[in-house]
């Protein structure tokens, strides 16, 4: 699905990129006026969005990944710690 709607996004930035509109007019006297009104929209340039969206996952992933061995390591030390001063006299 979202390989689809890249392209998707592309074309339609692209035929909207430019937009022409023009207007005519009559006055009273009949005279006829003919104004032609174009903007450019800017362009999103689509690849770099999606390498930078592959950034963010690839950095998310690994700060996860980073986070949960945090957590084990910090869990390990504790049990650790807890089994030093609970250790009973075997006698």
């Amino acid at each position: 699905m979202k390989k689809l709607i890249i392209p998707a996004a592309a074309l339609v930035l692209m035929f909207g990129a430019c937009t022409k509109e023009t207007h005519t007019t009559v006055d009273d006297t009949s005279t006829v006026s003919t104004t032609t009104v174009t903007a450019t929209v800017p362009t999103v340039d689509t690849a770099a969005v999606h390498d930078a969206t592959t950034n963010a996952t690839a950095a998310a992933g690994d700060a996860a990944r980073d986070a949960a061995h945090a957590t084990g390591t910090a869990m390990e030390t504790a049990g650790k710690e807890i089994q030093e001063q609970t250790k009973t006299d075997p006698h």
